[in-house]
């Protein structure tokens, strides 16, 4: 049988094989997935549409701003509708001065006829401007309260998804598309407050028109329809351009991170990877702007066609105002009030469709966010209600599960084991056995996939347990634990503070790992800032961190979790901190199941059990001395471990 063999590496630039049967290519940075319903949504943009998403959107927006700062958004409102009566009065008014200016008989008796409208019109305006202050500093107020209330919203929703959903294409995209509809929020409310200054104006443009000749009403929608349809039209090709290029701004955000990110970026300088990667990070931007473009030219393109027949339509609302004032049909000083009445309501009009094409283009985004916290992106934790005792017994039965994607093997394949309280578990394997994975599961982060096994605490399926609750049960030391930017105390107990005095508590904790050596030599104790580059903050070493880390899980012991992981815990440490981790590790045991990952095969030793992993199945399981005493792959890793020979220098020839 012939065996099917990839063809070989090449390099991006090189000259494919003509006798390739097919090319390939470097897989890049995606985050769409099929069936993606924003450009469904993003092609069906239409004038109707906006229509009949505006009041609706409008109606959000306040809800928004209400939910922020109650009595400045109602300030808010009653400031604009005070100054659209305000401008009505002012038209009013310019009606009155220009009748008294025009009328025959000397210039004295005009202008003291023209006083009381002169009066309103001057105290209308004054008052109008004070209110445009107003708006703007209560919108000054209002706006960054919804941004924030947004984006603490958007993070609570996103915290509340299953750990797997991270692993989903959909999920991340979701994210990014959630995240940019937060931060449109501000100016969503500000979309909103000037469609609603632009229907406040327009009304009051429309009653002054209305009692001087209804007929000039009409003559409005020639010059607001081409500018409302070319609104329409350039929103959905800007909406559908930056949905276009949502993978290229993602991969922007990522390379970016990696290049100026503190922990990589001794690797950068180093393997001079710079030139390298600016070079993706530029076709990626390229792609951006190509798109962006193309786009720009065509909604340019659309907008002269709406500006010239908006220029048709204007010309013909003029022109029937200079018929009706030759006929007679108007007077001059009504004219007069008709010319500011047609300016301010064009100007409403445009203002109205502009606003509200942004609105709606806006809105889509919104959507995009609401959407996200009304499921967490379609993985919103969603578990049963039985609240879990620190477990007796742990079962685990033929599980297996799987990373998506089609080019991975499953990580874990029929998995069979049974933990015990009170029981040291050590679990061995090479890189990519499983190990981690199986921790998460067991730990309830992931749960068995549908047909996958199962796994219970009790004998209750671990997905009946009330999710807080059970993690209330766990204690861990991931391989990657986070270095959270906090004082060194919070840094243990992360806000949850154990029975008693949580001071000792904390300060047990760390004698326990030996953080509390590390944190007397800093500046200001436990009170100092872990974060450098942070004004006072302070930076540990490898080792120092991971026993923050080690004290963080064994702080929560105090809180009797029943479960105790430790994945590498000791993987940054010398050997006189690892010798004391390990025997505060033998010391807590008694009470919990507790479970130990290490390279170190000699740690395994003080396991009650030791279970090898390979290639996401047990293939081992046995004490310590059974398994070295055994063929298999423990004996194979020990040897290798403890297999220090040098090979013999080559001679010169």
């Amino acid at each position: 049988m012939t065996e099917t063999r990839r063809p070989p590496f090449r390099e991006t630039g090189a000259q494919p094989d003509d006798h390739a049967e097919q090319p390939e290519h470097d897989e890049e940075l995606r985050y769409q997935f099929p069936g993606d319903k924003r450009h469904d949504v993003g092609t069906s943009i239409s004038s109707s549409a906006m229509v009949r998403r505006l009041p609706e959107l409008i109606r959000r927006s306040l809800a928004l701003a209400w939910h922020a700062d109650r009595r400045s958004t109602l300030l808010l409102l009653l400031a604009q509708a005070a100054s659209g009566v305000f401008g009505a009065l002012a038209l009013y008014a310019t009606t009155g001065t220009l009748a008294a200016l025009l009328r025959p008989g000397p210039v004295t008796g005009h202008l003291r006829a023209a006083a009381p409208s002169l009066t309103l019109l001057t105290v209308s305006a004054a008052l109008r401007a004070a209110l445009g202050i107003a708006v703007t500093t209560l919108s000054g107020r209002v706006g960054p309260r919804v941004n924030r209330d947004a984006d603490l919203a958007l993070i609570e929703a996103g915290c509340s998804a299953e750990l797997a959903a991270y692993d989903q294409p959909a999920y991340n995209e979701s994210w990014e598309a959630a995240d940019r509809g937060a931060a449109t929020t501000p100016d969503l409310l500000a979309s909103a407050q000037d469609v609603i200054a632009a229907t406040v104006s327009l009304a009051a443009a429309a009653g002054v028109l209305t009692t001087l000749n209804p007929w000039l009403l009409p003559f409005l929608l020639l010059g607001s329809v081409p500018a409302g349809l070319a609104a329409v039209r350039t929103a959905r090709i800007h909406y559908l351009a930056t949905i276009t290029t949502n993978d290229e701004r993602a991969a922007l955000r990522i390379y970016r991170w990696h290049l100026i990110d503190k922990q990589r970026a001794d690797q950068v300088r180093s393997d001079q990877v710079l030139p390298f990667m600016m070079r993706k990070y530029r076709a990626a931007e390229a792609r951006i702007v190509a798109v962006t473009d193309r786009a720009g030219t065509e909604a340019a393109r659309v907008s002269l066609l709406a500006a010239l027949a908006t220029g048709a339509g204007a010309a013909l609302m003029w022109g029937a105002l200079l018929y009706l004032v030759s006929t007679g049909r108007i007077g001059l000083a009504a004219a007069g009030s008709a010319t500011f009445a047609l300016r301010t309501a064009a100007s409403s009009v445009q203002g109205m469709v502009g606003n509200g094409a942004r609105l709606y283009r806006m809105g889509l985004y919104l959507d995009d966010y609401f959407d996200f916290l009304d499921s967490a992106g379609g993985h919103r934790i969603t578990r049963g209600e039985i609240v879990p005792d620190p477990p007796g017994t742990i079962e685990v039965t033929a599980l297996t599960y799987a990373y998506p994607g089609e080019q991975q093997e499953a990580a874990l394949r029929g998995i069979d084991l049974t933990l015990h309280q009170g029981e040291v578990v050590a679990l061995i394997g090479q890189n990519g056995s499983g190990k981690s994975t199986l921790l998460k599961l067991l730990s309830g982060l992931y749960l068995p996939q549908d047909g996958g096994g199962q796994i219970t605490w009790d004998g209750v399926p671990i997905a009946q347990l009330e999710a807080d609750a059970l993690f209330r049960q766990v204690a861990r030391v991931p391989q990657e634990f986070a270095r959270w930017p906090l004082p060194a105390h919070e840094n243990v107990h992360l806000g949850r503070h154990a029975g008693g005095d949580p001071v000792r508590a904390v300060e047990a904790a760390a004698a326990l790992t030996g953080f509390d050596e590390v944190v007397t030599r800093l500046r200001s104790g436990w009170r100092t800032l872990l974060a450098q580059g942070w004004q006072g903050g302070a930076e540990l070493s490898g080792g120092g961190w991971q026993r923050a880390a080690v004290a963080r899980a064994f702080y929560r012991t105090a809180r009797q979790p029943g479960l105790l992981i430790l994945d590498e815990p000791t993987s940054d440490l010398d050997p006189r901190a690892e010798h004391r981790i390990l025997h505060a590790l033998r010391t807590l045991a008694p009470g919990r199941i507790t479970l130990l990952v290490t390279h170190n095969l000699a740690n395994a030793k003080l396991a009650d059990r030791v279970v090898v992993m390979d290639r996401g199945r047990i293939v081992q399981t046995g004490t310590w001395d059974e398994l070295a005493g055994t063929e298999g792959l423990f004996r194979e890793l020990l040897d290798l471990q403890t297999d220090r020979t040098v090979p013999a220098p080559r001679t010169a020839p």
